[in-house]
């Protein structure tokens, strides 16, 4: 048996309402297939606005529909879509199975460039397919807005809530995701990192769901740890350790950056210049210049010094297996750093101390969940903001994170052209 083109365009896009009536190679500057199609003789359109079969009523100029290219060449539909004479919505467009709306593009075509777009950016898309940027965003949007419907939302038990800086002007993007061990996603992401943000998700996760977390990781800001208590009060709020790690980091810059200052007052040798990613960065990963220059400034009797030294021996509180034992550090650790005299370092002892019980959550959790996992989906996050050199618009922004961490569901036809 011959297999044409015609038979595989009434196989999978073309409904027996319709024929195709002609199907021509046109030579131009750009090669193109153009598939001339038209209504089956005595049928009859279905509404757009009601989906009921409508007589005619006149036909619209003929329009063309971007299909799926073929070896590189373009496949352009040409149809004259008819309006309908319906009894109950007016005079409306009939409905046609390969497009939806006023896209230019077939639907076939849309989840094709939707696809591609998970690989690569949509400019990239754009570049390579030859249509604009618009037609391959719209064609994402499609997407995002299907599979959101039927996303399921069953078996999250663990989440992570924190938030991205993606725009001077606009400032932050609150991100919640899944982190249980069998699925790590986006779920959720909304403007701002208000008290109404993260009620917008609570409410959009559904009392039900909230009830069956059992774990919610989370940063220090009050009006997190506020509703995490009392949207989802049976799970167990967990400090992020990142967050700890970066407070701790930044009062020991901040050690650095005020002994600086005061070095250069008194006219001394300003030997912590260039020394920031020195005490910043993990031992294991500084540069060979990096560990020589610590090794130095380690000999030098700076606050800087003993700040960076109180830094690390809080680390040892992470490889603790008991909390109790943790907690016990802990005291003695913050104890040490009040009595230190460097007011960064007292601010963050504080700190903990206020959270104490919060911090030794992560040990009930430890071998449970994957904690770190947060921090690793904003580094997509950021990864995504990044490849795109930034975006105009939030839901420019919401529309491709969920297209790219959210692991949306697909309908059949999106996989079989790969």
């Amino acid at each position: 048996m011959q297999l044409t083109l015609k038979t595989i365009l009434n196989l999978k896009e073309i409904n027996s309402h319709f024929v195709c009536d002609d199907i021509r190679l046109t030579r131009g500057k750009e090669p193109r297939i153009a598939v001339k199609i038209e209504p089956r003789r005595g049928s009859k359109g279905l509404c757009s606005g009601c989906g009921e079969a409508r007589p005619g009523y006149d036909r619209l100029p003929r329009r063309e529909f971007a299909h799926v290219p073929i070896w590189g060449i373009a496949v352009i539909f040409l149809y004259a879509m008819r309006r309908l004479n319906c009894p109950r919505c007016g005079v409306t467009v009939e409905v046609v199975p390969w497009s939806s709306s006023k896209s230019p593009l077939t639907t076939s075509y849309a989840w094709y460039l939707s696809e591609w777009a998970k690989l690569l950016s949509m400019q990239e898309v754009a570049r390579q397919f030859k249509i604009s940027w618009h037609h391959v965003f719209s064609a994402v949007a499609m997407a995002v807005a299907w599979g959101r419907e039927r996303m399921v939302l069953t078996g999250i038990t663990a989440i992570g809530v924190d938030e991205i800086h993606w725009s001077t002007k606009q400032g932050f993007m609150t991100l919640v995701y899944q982190i249980d061990n069998h699925c790590k996603r986006l779920l959720w992401c909304g403007e701002n990192r208000t008290e109404k943000t993260i009620t917008a998700f609570f409410d959009w996760l559904g009392d039900e769901r909230n009830a069956n977390l059992k774990f919610v990781c989370s940063d220090m800001w009050k009006p997190y740890l506020k509703l995490i208590a009392l949207r989802a009060g049976n799970a167990l709020n967990i400090l992020d350790r990142f967050h700890i790690a970066k407070k701790l980091g930044e009062a020991v810059d901040a050690v650095r950056i005020a002994e600086t200052k005061e070095l250069i007052r008194k006219g001394k040798q300003v030997i912590l210049k260039y020394s920031r990613w020195c005490f910043l960065k993990n031992p294991k990963n500084l540069t060979d210049n990096q560990k020589v220059k610590l090794k130095d400034l380690l000999q030098c009797n700076l606050k800087t010094i003993r700040a960076y030294l109180l830094k690390e021996d809080f680390q040892n509180f992470w490889d603790y297996t008991s909390p109790t034992w943790a907690g016990k550090f802990m005291d003695q650790w913050t104890t040490q750093a009040m009595r230190s005299r460097l007011k960064p370092m007292k601010k963050v002892a504080k700190t903990i101390r206020a959270h104490k019980q919060l911090i030794l959550n992560w040990f009930e959790a430890k071998n449970v969940i994957s904690l770190g996992a947060v921090e690793g989906q904003n580094n997509k996050a950021k990864v995504v903001i990044r490849k795109s050199y930034g975006f105009k618009t939030a839901d420019m922004l919401k529309i491709t994170l969920y297209h790219k961490l959210v692991k949306l569901p697909v309908p059949k036809l999106a996989h079989e052209y790969f």
